[in-house]
């Protein structure tokens, strides 16, 4: 019974890396993540305040630093680009923080940086698309393709069941854990083994997230 219990919380994303849950959704790395880098963010945050830049523009140059990575990436720099992709995933990191800090935040800002990690994420993985192209591994292409689609159903899954009132943030591989898959395999050039990970992962994270979404309406339908 217990192992059955187990098996059931590991679908619906409750075993995460900290083993802590607040109420019914986990601890995620990304919330453990945000409260270690607040004292690194901050002070850069604020230099950035000083200037005027808004958080907005941040956001935006954190997308296009992502397409210098991508070119990277397409030309075959994978070592390098395992280095890059964590120097900007920290930059995408400070919009929120500048926000806070200045007191600048809105909804079309939050809006903005959602729908702009999902390009940034896009954008990488195109650049690994150009370079496995050229080179003719088919393989590979498939991979990155599903690997895409199930980083944009995560998202999507969030997003939808937020729509209809519900917390989501269950499931094994959020974007912090993909970022951090990426940049060991680039960095070991490893990527064949990471995106057979990627691919498979995060389209089961995206089932984990339809699975809670549907016990939690289901349990709300009986109950009414």
């Amino acid at each position: 019974m217990r192992s059955k219990q187990r098996w059931l919380a590991f679908f619906k994303g409750r075993i995460r890396w900290s083993g802590e849950v607040k109420g019914d959704q986990p601890v995620t790395l990304t919330d453990l993540a945000r409260k270690w880098s607040v004292g690194f963010l901050e002070p850069i945050a604020r230099l950035i305040g000083r200037t005027g830049i808004s958080p907005n523009l941040v956001t935006l140059i954190g997308a296009s630093l992502n397409l210098g990575v991508a070119w990277v990436l397409a030309q075959g720099y994978m070592r390098i680009g395992g280095f890059l992709v964590p120097l900007v995933a920290l930059f995408d990191a400070l919009d929120g923080t500048l926000a806070r800090l200045t007191e600048r935040r809105s909804r079309f800002g939050a809006f903005l940086d959602s729908t702009m990690d999902r390009f940034s994420e896009a954008i990488l993985f195109l650049g690994l698309l150009l370079f496995y192209t050229r080179q003719g591994a088919r393989q590979e292409i498939l991979l990155i393709y599903a690997t895409i689609v199930g980083s944009l159903m995560v998202s999507y899954a969030r997003a939808r069941a937020e729509g209809l009132g519900l917390q989501c943030k269950v499931g094994l591989l959020t974007r912090l854990e993909r970022v951090i898959i990426l940049t060991i395999a680039l960095v070991l050039d490893q990527m064949s083994i990471a995106l057979w990970v990627l691919a498979i992962l995060t389209n089961f994270t995206a089932l984990q997230r339809m699975y809670y979404v549907w016990r939690a309406t289901h349990e709300e339908d009986d109950s009414g």
